[in-house]
């Protein structure tokens, strides 16, 4: 959120290329190479190694961290390739492969999901693709090359394309006569104990737990006083039907198609009390989330008791970064906002609280750079937005961030939180479109790290210009489809409904570009929930739980005469 007037950061114009002249540029390559496919000799090998990708990602690399190794689907054994792409990157996954010289090869290998490219590169002769727009089962991709006559090593690869969701691969084969490598490889070996093993939010009953990956492992079995209590194939899991108050210890281990690793380190962990609630008042089913400029840019100055009883939410904007890389703190601009006291800031909190309002401390915005990205930030995080809580009373934490995000780290520092303040804190994002186009994201990747004690993501649907819906088609910001076609990437993408929230500009000079009127925003919680007064994109299903609708700011809000919240809150309240 930008402290400035008018627009609220500076973006770049995010173009999408025309996908159809490059796909038919493409299959049209891929089409010359058909007559080169043949039957291979009894004599031949599969020259691929870890070809099934039953140890991890051994033997291949994927650009931007973009490839991972996944249970399900899968063709065949255990384990399968799962490349995401985003942004720029298009998921590209190689092997060098060992060939001989002077000969031909099959290359080949069983895709699913989105479009999924094969080929190979470095033959020496004529270097050939093949590609599917995706499927819904598993496809077989063939073609064949030959190698020149001092070639002894390919590069085969695989990948997507850009915009386009996930594929997966299974079975690769490069088979023809033994380069020297021979035959799959070795087969997976027993994978490391994992590292990093913490425990988050508590409950009466439950326990959640978060761990580090561990390389080559398909799955995690987790234990309770030694006893397997649940398994995962994620980073993460809660242990439920525990007991109140009482202490438990967790261990967790890695498993493959070789065995399961020895255990981790153990952690300790003490379930609620009976009878102990939040932080603060429980978010409504549907809600309205603003923000609220602790500064004055010229929008209406406010007192937080100014704030219309339409949000249930308020974001406090913003916490500033300190000298200890990770940690923020909070000061009351008193005089930019007309001798607001800090007593009476403090008061009106708890004022706001009694009205069932929960009050949250925003991180970020346009100018705020907090970076977590070690365990010794992600400790100062949660220690410092926590003392906050406590000298405030804020109920909850807002992500903001953006000048970069950390996954791996904010995800500590947010489970750290938790553990802290308990099941009642609210946490809340809100990235931008870029952010979350893909699931390999880290904003996306946090949001789903930590779904287990999300409340919800208001994503700006604001400064940002074109971007693809979940259709694969680019849409126009200012627009209804743009709301929900770009909605409907989260809602499909792994966030439960009651997690996503569409987060726009009050009023016209609440951001540089992509004003919408209320009536829009309005318009895009009905496509979304109830499947009427939808644009041209229509999602397949409804989701009726969707959270509700965020504003930058109730300050611009004001400004405007509280046409936004007098027309979207009730709407929201109104929604199934």
């Amino acid at each position: 959120m930008q402290r400035s007037a008018g627009s609220r950061r500076r973006r770049r114009n995010t173009s999408r290329p025309f996908l159809g002249g490059a796909m038919a540029v493409i299959a049209a390559g891929a089409l010359t190479v058909t007559g080169l496919v043949s039957t291979a000799q009894a004599a031949d090998v599969n020259n691929a190694k870890n070809a099934g990708f039953e140890s991890g990602l051994a033997n291949w690399s994927c650009s931007a961290g973009s490839g991972a190794t996944v249970s399900t689907p899968v063709r065949s054994g255990t384990s399968a390739l799962k490349a995401t792409p985003a942004g720029q990157d298009h998921a590209k996954c190689t092997q060098t492969v060992a060939v001989k010289p002077n000969s031909t090869y099959a290359l080949s290998s069983w895709v699913q999901g989105g479009y999924a490219y094969l080929g190979v590169t470095g033959s020496g002769t004529t270097d050939v693709s093949t590609w599917t727009p995706g499927s819904t089962t598993w496809t077989k991709l063939s073609t064949s090359f030959k190698t020149g006559a001092n070639t002894t090593s390919v590069t085969v690869y695989t990948h997507g394309w850009y915009g386009q969701s996930a594929y997966f691969a299974d079975d690769v084969e490069v088979t023809g006569p033994d380069g020297g490598g021979g035959g799959d490889g070795p087969g997976p070996v027993i994978p490391a104990a994992p590292a990093g093993l913490a425990a988050g939010a508590t409950t009466t009953s439950s326990v959640a737990l978060s761990w580090n990956a561990v390389s080559g492992a398909t799955g995690y079995k987790v234990y309770r006083d030694g006893v397997q209590a649940t398994t995962s194939t994620g980073t993460s899991a809660t242990v439920t039907g525990l007991s109140a108050d009482t202490a438990y210890q967790f261990t967790v281990s890695a498993t493959n198609a070789a065995g399961e690793s020895v255990k981790s380190a153990a952690v300790s962990a003490r379930t609620a009390k009976p009878g102990t609630g939040g932080p603060g008042p429980a978010v409504p089913k549907h809600a309205v989330t603003g923000y609220w400029q602790n500064f004055n840019n010229g929008a209406a100055v406010q007192k937080l008791t100014d704030v219309p009883a339409d949000y249930d939410i308020i974001a406090v904007s913003f916490a500033d970064a300190t000298a200890t890389q990770g940690a923020v703190t909070f000061k009351l601009d008193s005089a930019g906002l007309g001798g607001y006291t800090d007593a009476q800031f403090r008061a009106d909190i708890k004022t706001k609280q009694a009205q069932g309002k929960n009050v949250i401390i925003s991180i970020g915005g346009e100018l705020g750079t907090v970076r977590v990205d070690n365990d010794a930030s992600a400790t100062a995080f949660a220690n410092s937005v926590y003392a906050l809580m406590q000298d405030y009373g804020f109920n909850g934490v807002d992500i903001d961030l953006e000048n970069g995000l950390n996954a791996t780290y904010m995800t500590k520092a947010l489970r750290q939180l938790s553990a802290k303040a308990g099941s009642g804190l609210v946490i809340t994002m809100a990235p931008q479109t870029i952010d979350m186009q893909s699931t390999s994201g880290e904003y996306f990747k946090t949001a789903l790290n930590i779904k287990d004690i999300l409340t919800v993501v208001n994503m700006q649907y604001y400064n940002s210009g074109s971007m693809l819906g979940c259709d694969g088609k680019v849409y126009s910001q200012g627009s209804v489809d743009f709301l929900t076609a770009l909605a409907c990437i989260q809602l499909e993408g792994g966030l439960d409904p009651s997690q996503v929230g569409i987060g726009v500009p009050a009023s016209t000079r609440g951001a540089g570009s992509g004003y919408v009127a209320p009536s829009v925003v309005n318009a895009a919680l009905d496509c979304l929930t109830k499947g009427t007064n939808c644009g041209s994109f229509k999602p397949s299903k409804t989701y009726p739980s969707l959270r509700g609708a965020m504003t930058w700011s109730t300050n611009w809000d004001a400004t405007a005469g509280f046409a936004w919240s007098k027309a979207v809150g009730p709407h929201v309240r109104s929604l199934p």
